[in-house]
């Protein structure tokens, strides 16, 4: 692989409302230090990407109100390195805007594109994959994802179920997609596991920037028309009022529903890296040290009393003292506390939306 010619897209724009309330429209979640580690979702995944990328090829896509927070973060970035979306339009848009500015500098480009909130507890076997995955778009004209071996019946994940084995090199874990689903249901889920074709949808994709621009062209020909205008605006002054009247044109689209389930050179190379997306409260209680009682607990003054199989976040000094809960989440932070059952996380978008508009009443 050429080195120069290596790309990574970090997209960062989410508001991750399931993590409300220590994640904020604010300050979403791939800011702050979910981990307990001293760094920010957004910084791990820079630092895990630099290992194999310069920092040069590094581009972050957010929303623009959260473009200093980037720069911050990542000192190490130039600012045209960050692509600011004005408006929330989903991913197919904002990987064609990626795709054209990445075209614009480098015809030969080979791309990585990935979130910026995913947990990897196995960096050095996530990395290798991404090498591997690399190795094969740039010598093929396809669409690669990667795909997590199911470990439970998940129904926040979506799915991808695998055709028939592709040889490449020595490649043992190398499939065309037969189909992506989105969120299942628990039975179905459940069926899926039982299969052994299906396998997570990690939301990783690899391509060379001639392969994905070839797919916008066929598949979302008028996004694709609305970003190749701007070519003589990428990279100058002038690009953030060219990218305002560009996102004002786009439809909402995801890259999966868009490209992704329709193109037929799509592939996916199965792995198992210790991933989880983070996406909730219960996806950081399994990733996260428990104690005897399976408690997750942060914050140095809390004091449980017959509690079990919880999540305990106290920011600040602030002192806890909880006693009989079983499968419950309690999160304060300075100016709100949720307690809600762990079974019904999914419930917290509704329960954001409703406290938004009870603000909006006053």
């Amino acid at each position: 692989m050429d080195n120069c010619n290596n790309y990574c897209v970090i997209m960062a724009g989410g508001i991750g409302s399931r993590f409300w309330p220590l994640s904020t429209q604010d300050r979403p979640k791939q800011f702050i230090d979910i981990l307990g580690v001293g760094k920010s979702l957004l910084q791990l995944t820079f630092e895990r990407f630099n290992k194999i990328f310069p920092a040069e090829n590094i581009l972050i896509v957010t929303s623009e109100r959260y473009r200093e927070m980037v720069l911050e973060q990542l000192p190490q970035l130039d600012s045209d390195q960050v692509l600011c979306e004005p408006l929330r339009r989903n991913t197919a848009p904002c990987m064609a805007y990626a795709t054209h500015k990445i075209l614009s500098r480098c015809k030969d480009a080979n791309i990585v594109v990935a979130p910026s909130d995913h947990l990897i507890l196995k960096e050095d076997a996530f990395l290798e994959e991404i090498r591997k995955g690399m190795d094969f778009t740039e010598k093929n004209n396809v669409l690669l994802t990667l795909g997590i071996k199911p470990s439970r019946p998940e129904t926040g994940y979506g799915y991808i179920q695998v055709a028939d084995s592709c040889e490449y090199d020595d490649y043992d874990n190398l499939y065309h997609v037969k189909t992506f689903t989105e969120k299942p249901d628990r039975k179905m889920a459940q069926l899926f596991m039982e299969t052994g074709e299906f396998f997570w949808n990690s939301g990783i994709f690899i391509w060379s920037v001639q392969a994905i621009h070839e797919a916008l062209s066929k598949y979302l020909p008028d996004v694709n028309t609305i970003f190749e205008k701007g070519y003589k605006y990428y990279h100058t002054e002038d690009e953030v009022h060219f990218i305002n009247k560009a996102y004002s044109e786009c439809p909402n689209i995801s890259i999966d529903y868009g490209i992704m389930e329709k193109a037929d050179n799509v592939y996916v190379l199965c792995s198992d890296f210790g991933w989880s997306d983070l996406g909730t409260w219960g996806s950081l209680h399994e990733n996260h040290h428990v104690d005897e009682n399976q408690n997750a607990v942060w914050g140095d003054k809390v004091f449980l009393y017959e509690t079990r199989d919880s999540i305990i976040n106290m920011q600040g000094e602030k002192t806890a003292v909880v006693q009989g809960l079983e499968g419950y989440i309690v999160v304060e932070t300075d100016n709100t506390l949720l307690i809600c059952k762990k079974d019904d996380e999914q419930q917290i978008r509704q329960f954001v939306a409703d406290v938004n508009l009870a603000e909006e009443k006053k």
